[in-house]
């Protein structure tokens, strides 16, 4: 009944509606992006990949984006953040061009990789501009609901839009042109998030208090200073983290994932079978993010962020690492799907309370920095773990003592985050302080 209330409360908020909005559309995009590289680079029969070709392709993703994000990050504290959402959306559309022009010639070289990493910039930079926003719009215990709701929404939305995506290509013809009708998709999504975030109120999102200045120096002394804030604030350092090792796993059961249905489950000229489990999968990982989602505002209040965080990860470490184990040695694919719904339930579950200890103990002339952080560092443990799987696995994806230790490493961190914890932790939102007023 609680979660319910919340909703209602949420759903009566118009600038919240539009925020989230903007996020769906946005994301929903994101998912015909990602369905169009997709099908042109690794799931084409022509184009076989392997280990090292998934790393690269994940390191051309996040990586620059993680050395540049933290100096944008200043920029979401000193630019109002409405504008933002606006421009940064609008451009996302015409970066889609390049990438267009070079699918439609066939080119999967460095070109596409540069183009591509720069519309992902710019998303990874809206993303961080959501995050430090949602607490204009969303006021006291509702702002865990809000968490818990939006990115995993986001998620689901990248989801389903890769499904259509991959719809979308076959009927078009599939091969190339296929992808390239995405692509079209894709942009006039993006444009269409821009229009709905210009529908906010021009100083509702923020920034409040005093605002970073934009000049080189000002913005590196500005990073620093985010640093600080964030050093001073354990609780919310120590949930990033956690978050950080979660997604180590991540990405190693990604890849390995990737490679399991393209090369165990699947001969090489069955790239569209192969392409499909490996969408049923990710859909598991979503459905489990989704669960997540659905049970933290009720739990984290009961137990606290700290607590309920800590469970989720550490049963991904026994449950969902010990099936993932089994499903890749038998093979099953029906275990490598009750793998994804653990592991993605864990991942969700720590981010939603690790973005709600941030909003909750940061400055809110901070959190465009410190989000940037946040995103920057988590993307850093997703390659590495992306980058592990491809030295150590075979290229069928089947590596059980790798898997075993990223379960060891979750329990671990784990075991950390609990003893580094105050011994009596309970949420802010229990105690009835520290959320924003707006």
């Amino acid at each position: 009944m609680a979660r319910l209330s919340a909703l209602r409360d949420l759903s009566r908020t118009r600038d919240f509606r539009q925020l989230y909005s903007t996020r769906l559309v946005g994301q929903f995009g994101d998912g015909l992006l990602q369905s169009a590289l997709a099908t042109f680079v690794l799931f084409s029969p022509e184009r076989q990949p392997d280990a090292f070709k998934v790393a690269a392709a994940f390191a051309i993703l996040l990586l620059p984006y993680s050395l540049v994000g933290p100096f944008a990050g200043v920029l979401l504290d000193r630019w109002r953040r409405r504008q933002v959402l606006v421009g940064a959306n609008a451009l996302k559309a015409l970066l889609v061009l390049p990438i267009l022009l070079l699918v439609i010639a066939g080119d999967d070289g460095v070109g596409l990789g540069v183009s591509v990493l720069i519309v992902l910039a710019v998303g990874r930079f809206i993303l961080a501009g959501l995050s430090a926003s949602l607490p204009h719009v969303v006021s006291g215990p509702n702002l865990i609901t809000a968490n818990a709701l939006t990115p995993t929404s986001g998620t689901i939305a990248a989801a389903v839009g890769a499904g259509v995506g991959v719809v979308v290509r076959g009927l078009a013809g599939g091969g190339d042109v296929g992808s390239a009708v995405v692509l079209v998709a894709a942009a006039v999504a993006f444009a269409c998030a821009g229009l709905v975030a210009l529908t906010i109120g021009r100083d509702r999102l923020g920034p409040d208090g005093e605002r970073a200045g934009d000049t080189p120096k000002a913005i590196v002394l500005g990073l620093v200073d985010g640093l600080r804030v964030l050093r001073k604030q354990p609780r919310a350092a120590r949930a990033i983290g956690l978050v950080g090792a979660n997604r180590i796993a991540f990405g190693v059961l990604t890849a390995g994932g990737l490679l399991l249905v393209r090369v165990t489950f699947h001969s090489p000229d069955e790239a569209d079978a192969a392409l499909a489990k490996f969408a049923i999968l990710t859909g598991a990982a979503a459905t489990g993010a989704l669960l997540g989602a659905l049970t933290t505002p009720a739990a984290s209040r009961r137990w606290g962020e700290v607590r309920w965080s800590a469970a989720a990860v550490a049963q991904a470490a026994v449950l969902g690492i010990g099936v993932v184990i089994a499903g890749a040695m038998v093979p099953s694919f029906p275990l490598l799907l009750v793998g994804a719904v653990s592991i993605g339930f864990a991942g969700q579950t720590a981010k939603v309370c690790a973005d709600t200890l941030v909003q909750r103990h940061i400055p809110d002339d901070h959190l465009g920095r410190v989000f940037a952080l946040f995103d920057m560092f988590v993307n850093v443990c997703l390659v590495s773990g992306v980058v592990v799987m491809a030295v150590v696995s075979p290229t069928s994806g089947q590596a059980p003592a790798l898997y075993a230790v990223i379960g060891l490493l979750l329990l671990a961190t784990t075991g950390w985050y609990l003893r580094a914890a105050p011994r009596r932790v309970r949420s802010d939102s229990q105690r009835g302080h520290g959320t924003r007023n707006r």
